[in-house]
Parts: C-alpha cells; structure tokens; sequence
C-alpha cells in the first residue's frame, strides 16, 4: 500500500483550470478562423490588415497553431489531473513567445493597429506564463501527477 496519500486540490484549481480551457478554446477558435478566412474575406479588409495576412510566414502560423492547441489540451490535463499540463503548456508558451517575436519584429502589425494593438499579445503572453508556472506549481505539490 502507498503511504503517501495525493494532496487535495484546492477547489478553485478546477475552476480556473476551466476558465482557462475556455480561454485558449477562444484562440483555437480564432485560429481556424484565420486558416480557414476566404479570400473573398481577406479582400474586404483595409489594405493593410490584408498584407498581415497574406505575408504571415508558415512558420508563424505554426507557433500560432503550438500556442492556441497546446495551451487548450495544457489546460484540459490540468483539468483532470495529468502531469502532461506542464510540457503542453511549455509548447504554448514557447508558441506565444515565437507569435509575438513575428509581431514586434518581422511584420508591421503594431504599425496597422496602433499601440492599442500592443495590449492583446502582452495579456495573451503574461497568461502563457502564469498557466506554465500553474502547471509546474500544481505538479510540485502532487495536485496533478
């Protein structure tokens, strides 16, 4: 018999790890939306915002793709307790961070939405951190295994 018995998780554990499959089921959502966007759609936008579009590198697309599904299925293993939380949310993280290094230096996008456009991917990448640090944390103390 195991004499070590797992340490309970505290209710809001659970709460959040919902609310945060929520949030990155919002950025899957908006990822096939970008994948799937006509260029018929594409062609309604202002000029500019069309160029983002058309000239966004595979690569970057793919740390978008990393980001959004890693950061759902991290947070799904939160959710039920698995260990695989930490380096799926590792990957999302990684893909956020390689999502707003496209952003601030190789595309123009903070030049067509302004400084405005600056506050989205600053709440999406301190989110990407505090989720990974959630993960690690709830690992350590035997909340997820």
């Amino acid at each position: 018999m195991n004499d070590i018995a797992a340490t309970p998780r505290p209710a809001w554990f659970t709460v959040l790890a919902i609310v945060a499959m929520i949030w990155n089921l919002l950025g899957v959502m908006a990822f096939i939306m970008q994948v799937t966007m006509s260029p018929e759609a594409i062609a309604a936008l202002p000029a500019a915002e069309q160029e983002l579009y058309t000239s966004l590198p595979m690569w970057a697309l793919m740390a978008f793709a990393a980001a959004v599904f890693g950061g759902w299925l991290g947070c799904l293993a939160l959710a039920i307790k698995k260990s695989l939380a930490v380096p799926l949310l590792l990957i999302s993280l990684i893909g956020v961070s390689v999502q707003l290094t496209h952003s601030i230096f190789f595309s123009k996008t903070f030049e067509v939405y302004g400084p405005g456009g600056m506050i989205m991917p600053i709440m999406v990448l301190v989110i990407a951190v505090l989720l990974f640090w959630l993960a690690v944390h709830a690992k350590k103390r035997g909340w997820i295994g």
